[in-house]
């Protein structure tokens, strides 16, 4: 007797299970992990992506033979929720070296990590950039965060990035010289104003990994989750217009009735009704040109130090292997601070700055990727979160990495948190 109920009961809770409807708006990485979760679970998930493709900000396009990302972007290979998700072995990941060139009044200067690259051990030492004493500094701060996990560090008191470097001891050399140019790209803001949870979280996740890009580029991330996906519908082209808990309504007036919905994009301009603020985005520039040669052979990121310029960082993307690569080496500038500028006064001026201040030159321009709303500008940063606290209302989640903090990590754990928050709430009316 005590099978047969418990038989019933397991039928009861399939049939509600397969029952439920469950819709995500926003294909992008976090509405991806949360199909892959949802599936996993039983469910057949319902995808709306408001642009051509699924994948979010992690996108590739071919153009004159070369694979251009949308925006520099790299993947931290340490990232404890990729190496969940994500089959490093078939992405053909490509490593980054560890350290930096870095471009000081028209001087090129290398920095890097000697426990890794031995070869950088002297340019490093000898390079002028901050003091002996900052170096040990750099090395105690690697040997800290190593002990502190992902979640205290996300407990720690916030402050800046700055402030937090300069209560270190951290010299001014090595705060100009490196910290600002190296973290701007990252943080995509110039003042090193991003939270100190970040910084430790960054610093700790190079200390811990490498920096890497798959051979195909960066939308074979999204790729490679839509692969295992077997039963998510994704419609493309699918804008929405507005949300309430029973219905979806499309930009073009039509309605989608779900039982549960995942807004993994900003909810705000969905829900008139919600009290959030505004959220502000930061955004950049990726400038893609092709040259007839490298300035440097190896897989070094170039940083520009020098104050009111517009390139910020610089890479010869053919230092890597690429699966498609057209004729000649292929080149991106990264603008971080806003401007007004044309397309064509921009790129003279890029031009212009690379040849003064790097001592590139005969560069050919591709194309400009201006991204308004690369990273969300968050404060009170968290690690993750509890399912059922991505729950808006009884049949609405929020997913993104806006929810956590502005990284692929925090995005595919964003996604799955909301995810199984449905789940939750699915099995609780059981």
């Amino acid at each position: 007797m005590k099978f047969v109920l418990i038989l019933i009961t397991s039928i009861f809770i399939t049939m509600t299970m397969n029952k439920s409807k469950v819709t995500i708006i926003g294909g992008g990485l976090s509405g991806l992990i949360a199909a892959l979760v949802l599936e996993e679970n039983g469910y057949t998930p319902l995808i709306l992506e408001a642009t051509d493709r699924p994948g979010g900000r992690l996108k590739t396009d071919i153009i004159n033979g070369f694979q251009l990302d949308h925006g520099f972007q790299v993947l931290l290979s340490s990232y404890p929720a990729a190496q969940k998700y994500l089959d490093y072995d078939k992405l053909d990941l490509q490593y980054f070296k560890s350290g930096s060139h870095i471009f000081i009044n028209g001087k090129q200067k290398t920095i890097g990590d000697p426990l890794r690259d031995l070869s950088v051990l002297f340019p490093s030492l000898f390079s002028g950039i901050g003091t002996l004493s900052d170096k040990l500094k750099v090395l105690k701060l690697n040997r800290a965060l190593k002990s502190k996990s992902l979640i205290e560090i996300f407990e720690e008191d916030e402050t800046s990035t700055y402030t937090y470097l300069k209560s270190l001891g951290f010299s001014n050399c090595i705060i100009e010289n490196f910290f600002r140019p190296f973290f701007s790209g990252i943080y995509l803001e110039t003042e090193l104003s991003t939270s100190s949870r970040m910084f430790e979280f960054v610093f700790k996740m190079f200390g811990e990994g490498f920096a890497v890009l798959p051979k195909g580029g960066i939308e074979e991330i999204p790729k490679q989750i839509i692969s295992k996906l077997n039963r998510t519908d994704i419609r493309c082209n699918t804008k929405v217009g507005a949300v309430s808990d029973s219905h979806i309504t499309l930009e073009n007036g039509d309605q989608i009735e779900s039982d549960y919905i995942i807004i993994a994009t900003e909810a705000k301009s969905m829900m008139q009704n919600l009290s959030e603020p505004n959220l502000d985005w930061k955004s950049c520039q990726t400038l893609y040109f092709s040259t007839a040669k490298r300035k440097f052979k190896q897989a070094y990121i170039g940083l520009v130090t020098k104050k009111n310029l517009l390139a910020n960082n610089l890479f010869y993307h053919t230092s890597l292997d690429m699966a498609k690569k057209g004729d000649g080496e292929l080149l991106s500038v990264t603008v971080v601070n806003e401007t007004e500028l044309s397309e064509e006064v921009l790129v003279e001026k890029i031009k212009k700055e690379l040849k003064e201040e790097c001592g590139i030159d005969d560069l050919t321009f591709i194309k400009n990727y201006k991204i308004q709303r690369a990273l969300p500008k968050l404060d009170n940063l968290k690690y993750k979160a509890a399912p059922l606290q991505s729950k808006l209302t009884d049949k609405i989640f929020l997913a993104g990495d806006v929810q956590l903090n502005s990284s692929s990590n925090g995005a595919i754990i964003s996604g799955e948190t909301a995810a199984l928050g449905v789940i939750e709430a699915i099995n609780r009316l059981v």
